[in-house]
């Protein structure tokens, strides 16, 4: 029986990336994002990539991930189908700029997006998870997770946030055969980073397939470790 993936805001970036990558590792890949044509052209890319070898086709839902109805419908729906969920890739994400001159909308928006949801799919996947005595969570947190940055206290609040529940799901859920992991990354060569103002060159920030090769390393270690967080950092970044 294949293995599943459930990835979120799969049309683009590292979601797009991820989503390629648990394709080509045979992964029955359920891909979700708001923009259903988007969502189709990774479909395509992937069908192209790998043909109806290994690879089975993806499945899409083009959906907002703050609908948390709707969130569990669809993650009901993929078990019921396949029987099982092993990987679940929590990588939907907004930014706003601003701290305290961020509004009280703009707040609520990156909690609900980047914290709330990830938590919605969290809390429907975790009982499937359990009941198989298996899985893997990947929370795509940030650098910013780790450090604040001016002018960006909503959006690292939201991330700090998703670390520390990724923290606390380390230690709840290891004992039931299931590992939870924060990514961490610094500047990703990502619409969004040129949206925050990245101050690097493409060629000089991580890339998106970097990672879904850090997950894909994860999955391979063996059933005794956990890995509660990784940290990636540009090379620039480091001096």
């Amino acid at each position: 029986m294949k293995q599943v993936a459930i990835i979120t805001g799969a049309s683009r970036g590292i979601g797009k990336a991820c989503a390629v990558g648990f394709a080509g590792m045979g992964y029955q890949t359920v891909l979700i994002a708001r923009d259903k044509k988007k969502l189709q052209a990774v479909a395509n890319e992937i069908t192209e990539k790998y043909g109806s070898g290994n690879t089975p086709p993806p499945i899409l839902y083009a959906f907002d991930v703050t609908d948390s109805g709707k969130v569990g419908k669809t993650v009901k729906e993929v078990a019921r189908k396949f029987g099982r969920i092993d990987v679940l890739v929590n990588n939907a994400g907004i930014y706003y700029d601003g701290t305290s001159g961020l509004s009280v909308e703009g707040m609520k928006e990156l909690l609900d997006t980047n914290l709330t949801a990830a938590f919605g799919f969290i809390k429907n996947v975790v009982p499937i998870m359990k009941n198989q005595t298996k899985g893997h969570i990947f929370n795509i947190a940030s650098r910013s997770g780790k450090i604040g940055f001016p002018d960006s206290g909503g959006y690292s609040a939201s991330k700090f946030g998703l670390v520390g529940l990724s923290h606390a799901l380390t230690k709840e859920l290891g004992e039931f055969g299931i590992s939870v992991t924060a990514i961490c990354p610094g500047w990703v060569d990502t619409d969004m980073a040129d949206q925050a103002g990245a101050p690097f060159t493409a060629s000089e920030m991580i890339q998106p397939q970097d990672i879904f090769r850090t997950m894909e390393w994860l999955l391979h270690l063996s059933p005794a470790v956990r890995v509660k967080e990784v940290v990636l950092e540009t090379v620039k970044s480091i001096y």
